[in-house]
């Protein structure tokens, strides 16, 4: 034993060319990219990514098969995804008539355990699970698989039932949502995964000049480089402090997909056999590797949760008319009543004020239209009868 223990050291220290080669080996910084490399494309991260035609064993829709062509990749920020009945590239979307198992999804997965990566050190984006994520979502709202989706275990049969709910917020002033029309930078319709993944990919591209693999839009997808020393802080960074950057609010009309799961432990021992033959793998390769996934709704009905105006102006006019009848005994009569009581009391007093200025404007008439009495040392020309039973006028009457 205590040779073998120093028979390796001999041969490194012995042999310097070789050690030199083990060195060169560990120095990554030697491994180039191809002398044609256009860096991180689209295409580079569709051939790194687990392929469905590997992964899928089977696939049934309504009890009818169905394949890869049924999906169509897309990226997220776990890489590579798979969406069914998207309806891009001109498919057409797929219906079900009935709820319960049997009339929806049916999917058998290879998760190909064997071409994980290996963990060397344990980071914020570490994994220790195996297995997938699904997310359920309307066809007009991006994915959002790694917050909003549900995990999905190998060596299980997985079973989620789930129903359809609507739901209806108010607009300003009563409330905050944002209208679903108002479209995006990136996306045409406005949804809150929509709305944060374009905040983040504005971001990205203004402080790192690229942007992630699941981003949209038209910029240079970021090197390693730049995803660990710009893209992957500046996004942590924004998650933590500064949160007022993205600030999303909720759609005005929203759908969402309520889900209940149980699920059973395959493979059975009696079905065991039958799938190392049918697979060629073995009983620990399809536990570890292989699960069946069925989606279904629960019944073909939807829920639909609506937001209301707490207080009307209408519920507020009827409050007001009967806490009015109830103390005072107030009606809509005796409102109008009131009213032709105050233009009766406001007719009579600009009548009274007009009557005034009226017999004051008479008085400064007679007194300027009459003729200037006659001195006493003239002769008076004409005789003024005066009968004994007339009232007698006024005293610029009698000199007149």
């Amino acid at each position: 034993r205590p040779r073998t223990g120093r028979t390796p050291r001999r041969l490194l220290r012995g042999d310097e060319a070789r050690l030199r080669w083990f060195a060169k080996l560990a120095d990554f910084r030697l491994f180039l990219p191809p002398r044609h490399y256009e860096g991180i494309s689209a295409e580079f991260m569709d051939r790194l990514g687990h392929q469905l035609e590997d992964m899928l064993l089977s696939c049934k829709y309504r009890g009818e098969l169905c394949g890869p062509h049924n999906f169509s990749a897309v990226f997220t920020k776990y890489g590579k995804c798979y969406m069914f009945n998207s309806g891009e590239e001109g498919r057409p979307l797929l219906t079900t008539v009935k709820g319960g198992t049997g009339n929806g999804l049916e999917i058998m997965l290879d998760i190909q355990q064997d071409e994980y990566l290996p963990i060397w050190g344990e980071t914020e984006e570490t994994t220790f699970e195996a297995g997938v994520k699904v997310q359920i979502h309307s066809q007009s709202e991006p994915p959002f698989v790694q917050e909003l989706g549900f995990g999905v275990a190998p060596g299980f049969q997985t079973f989620v039932a789930t129903q359809e709910q609507r739901l209806t917020y108010l607009p300003p002033p009563w409330g905050e949502c944002r209208s679903s029309d108002m479209g995006l930078d990136f996306f045409p319709v406005y949804s809150i995964t929509a709305c944060r993944i374009d905040c983040e990919t504005r971001y990205i591209v203004e402080n790192c000049n690229c942007k992630m693999v699941h981003m949209p839009g038209d910029a240079p997808f970021c090197t390693p480089e730049q995803y660990k020393e710009c893209a992957e802080p500046a996004l942590g960074l924004l998650a933590e402090k500064d949160s007022n950057y993205c600030i999303c609010r909720t759609p005005c009309n929203l759908t969402r997909y309520n889900k209940e799961l149980s699920m059973v432990k395959i493979p059975s021992k009696t079905s065991a056999k039958y799938l190392e033959k049918k697979f060629n793998k073995s009983e620990k390769y399809i536990s570890e590797n292989i699960l069946v996934l069925d989606i279904f709704f629960e019944a073909l009905n939807y829920e639909t949760i609506e937001q209301k105006k707490a207080y009307e102006v209408a519920a507020l006019l009827g409050d007001i008319g009967g806490q009015m009848g109830l103390f005072i005994g107030a009606s809509i009569l005796t409102i109008l009543e009131l009213f032709d009581y105050i233009y009766e009391l406001i007719k009579e007093k600009l009548l009274d004020l007009l009557g005034k200025e009226e017999e004051e404007g008479s008085h400064d008439e007679n007194v300027s239209t009459c003729d200037p009495m006659p001195n006493h040392s003239e002769t008076i020309s004409h005789t003024v009868n005066v009968p004994l039973q007339a009232t007698l006028g006024t005293l610029e009457e009698i000199a007149c």
